[in-house]
């Protein structure tokens, strides 16, 4: 009888930890994704840390990796409502993965733990996609030229600040520097960025609105044709002489480590990666934007990435305050830094300003893009569909042109149908 008993005790002990513990699993557990480098796991793992100490009512349960595969895997997931209660998410994933609404938790049925008024309007309305607010931006980037200062200095010339001050760099650097030397070095998407920079100057208008593109295939032509006028001026690279190089990524192109190619047109959260990659001895400067393009301020910010709550996450209030911790409090700020950007967040912004923590050239490049951009980009923009590396359009197109197998007018063409093709999918 004894026997009996004690055996029951212990099933007994059994069920009530086993429910315990399901308990705090389903009401006091949270799963956190995000993508990046070694320096992004770092800190934001020890801002969880600390949101842990001090909410030890809530467990957060990270999962990380690098950017390689992560953006199907999570659309997958996505799909099948297995993703993670709180999310790292580029910002075109909410039209991507969320269209309808279904997939992430309208923010604003959380004001009351997460502090929306700490961000800008404008930020909160390029988040919301089906009357939802379905993420919170956690900052904003544009592209804007660099130049590596040391090599123009070395030609003799100043970095450049206009287009034909980019043109006549060109053909200097051919004639003092040699032949394998360039102002500016494009991959396929960074002359497409650049087309669309350089069209919105002369016409003034957005490149797509209402899933509508804005652009004749006349005026793509014309954006081609300067792209070309580029590598004609030998201020780029052919698309066939960059292949050659034989490097997976410009910052670790041995020509730009070298300062062989002295400028690139990159997102300006990017300057501390290819900064770090020249050789020593070489000075990375901020550029400006080209007033002689034409007669508008042209280019565009984004949205660079942000924090989404999933629907299916069973303790939506405790995700929030995670979002707000890593967002709008001192404590997660001062960790976080600007390893994500220049936080959009206005005491997250003050408290890395007041503590010098932002990188200065990020910071110098990121306050010029917003100044001076005053166009929208189409989220659309990045589908898979069109810029992908090797098979998206844009590369198709680009590469096409710069190899001589198409004319410009046959590449805007292969452009305009495409992009209209994916835009009508989407409506």
């Amino acid at each position: 009888m004894k026997r009996i008993l004690t055996i029951l005790l212990i099933c007994t002990l059994a069920v009530s930890m086993t429910a315990c513990a399901n308990s705090t699993d389903s009401s006091g557990s949270l799963s956190f994704s995000w993508w990046g480098g070694d320096t992004r796991h770092e800190v934001t793992q020890k801002a969880v840390s600390v949101f842990m100490e001090k909410n030890p009512d809530i467990k957060v349960n990270n999962e990380y990796s690098a950017w390689s595969g992560w953006e199907d895997k999570m659309g997958q997931r996505f799909a099948s409502k297995s993703a993670p209660d709180v999310n790292q998410i580029n910002w075109n994933w909410i039209t991507a993965f969320s269209a309808d609404g279904s997939k992430f938790v309208d923010l604003k049925t959380l004001s009351d733990v997460i502090d929306l008024t700490q961000f800008e309007q404008a930020g909160l309305d390029a988040c919301t996609v089906a009357g939802k607010l379905q993420a919170l931006p956690i900052s904003m980037t544009g592209r804007i030229f660099y130049w590596n200062k040391t090599t123009f200095e070395k030609a003799g010339i100043d970095v450049p600040t206009s287009y034909a001050e980019l043109i006549s760099a060109g053909q200097t650097f051919k004639e003092k520097l040699g032949e394998d030397f360039y102002p500016l070095a494009l991959g396929t998407y960074d002359r497409m960025i650049l087309m669309v920079y350089y069209l919105e100057s002369v016409y003034g208008k957005n490149w797509v609105e209402n899933n509508q593109l804005m652009y004749s295939k006349e005026e793509v032509a014309e954006g081609l044709n300067f792209i070309m006028e580029l590598e004609n001026a030998h201020v780029t690279p052919s698309m066939q002489k960059l292949t050659g190089d034989g490097a997976d990524s410009l910052d670790k192109n041995t020509n730009w480590t070298n300062g062989h190619y002295a400028g690139i047109f990159e997102w300006d959260s990017s300057a501390s990666k290819f900064e770090k990659a020249l050789e020593e001895g070489q000075e990375l400067v901020v550029g400006d934007f080209f007033k002689d393009f034409g007669a508008y301020q042209g280019g565009f910010a984004k949205v660079s990435m942000c924090f989404a709550i999933s629907e299916t996450a069973k303790d939506k209030t405790a995700a929030g305050k995670l979002v707000n911790f890593l967002l709008n409090s001192p404590e997660g700020a001062k960790i976080m830094g600007s390893e994500r950007g220049i936080p959009l967040s206005k005491t997250a912004k003050e408290i890395c300003e007041e503590k010098d923590l932002l990188d200065p050239k990020v910071l110098e490049a990121n306050t010029k893009v917003l100044d001076w951009v005053k166009f929208s980009l189409d989220p659309l923009f990045e589908s898979n569909e069109l810029k992908a590396t090797e098979s998206g359009l844009y590369a198709q197109a680009m590469n096409n042109l710069s190899y001589g197998t198409m004319t410009a007018v046959e590449a805007a063409d292969m452009l305009v149908e495409g992009i209209e093709k994916v835009l009508a999918a989407a409506k």
